[in-house]
């Protein structure tokens, strides 16, 4: 029979828990230090010591009974794929302080993490408007006018449209982000060749700009300043990667459009 600790939870029931919120927000875009201090916040209620060593595709956590040392518990799970959504991380963070302040009991605590869970994600039209209007203020900001921005919205939208639907059919992500940036670099293009507006170098050089992936490199900074070098080197390396093929992507447009003097 399975010994358990303070108000009936055992050690391996909340292991199974936080090992359950720990890789949720590691896909959700959190860096390691947030995690952990999640983490922390959730053992702290019931008085589990913890220790976590996460990597890019997963999380291995280490809880032990204080009452019962003998009885340490080590689990690790996969990350699910990486989909930043920080609306998920606020809710859980809110719901960490919450089950420290308030003593939330445990099977309340599993019912509101299963409700933050069925959240679902950004819309997908809203996203994409949202990339286009960023790529087209970017646009003018570096001296474009409005034929540039609209022309670097089109363009922007159009390979955002096209990256969730490469998404979708569960191809490697990184073929995503080529394609993406194959696109809208021929549509930004157009601009080039037939001079809609005052600046197209503008056009060109601002409507890839949404495909730079900020927070893993953010994320891979936060984690080398904290310690967790493991992470922060694989966050490096994976947003380094998808900049190269956001460049391959750019350069297979370019080449096809003949643009040779950007």
């Amino acid at each position: 029979m399975t010994p358990v600790s303070r108000e009936n939870v055992s050690v391996e029931q909340f292991a199974d828990m936080a090992l359950d919120v720990g890789v949720f927000l590691l896909a959700s875009g959190a860096h390691c230090g947030r995690v952990f201090s999640n983490l922390k916040r959730l053992a702290d209620r019931w008085g589990f010591p913890i220790h976590i060593n996460p990597a890019f595709t997963g999380l291995t956590i280490t809880v032990r009974d204080r009452e019962q040392p003998e009885r340490t518990v080590t689990r690790y799970h996969d990350a699910p794929p990486h989909n930043v959504h920080l609306a998920i991380l606020t809710l859980f963070s809110r719901l960490s302080w919450r089950v420290l302040e308030e003593r939330l009991p445990f099977s309340d605590v599993k019912r509101q993490i299963e409700a933050i869970k069925a959240k679902a994600g950004y819309n997908y039209w809203l996203v994409a408007l949202a990339v286009g209007i960023a790529c087209g203020s970017l646009c003018m900001l570096s001296g474009g006018d409005c034929r540039n921005a609209l022309c670097a919205f089109t363009a922007a939208f159009a390979g955002a449209v096209l990256r969730v639907a490469v998404l979708r059919l569960r191809f490697n992500p990184m073929i995503s982000f080529v394609a993406a940036s194959f696109v809208t670099t021929v549509i930004a293009g157009a601009d080039t060749i037939w001079h809609f507006g005052a600046s197209p170098e503008a056009t060109l050089a601002t409507a890839v700009l949404y495909l730079v992936p900020g927070v893993p490199l953010i994320n891979s900074v936060i984690d080398l300043i904290e310690g967790y070098l493991a992470s922060a080197l694989s966050r490096g390396l994976y947003a380094a990667f998808i900049l190269l093929c956001i460049a391959a992507g750019m350069t297979f447009g370019i080449t096809l459009l003949g643009i040779g003097n950007f």
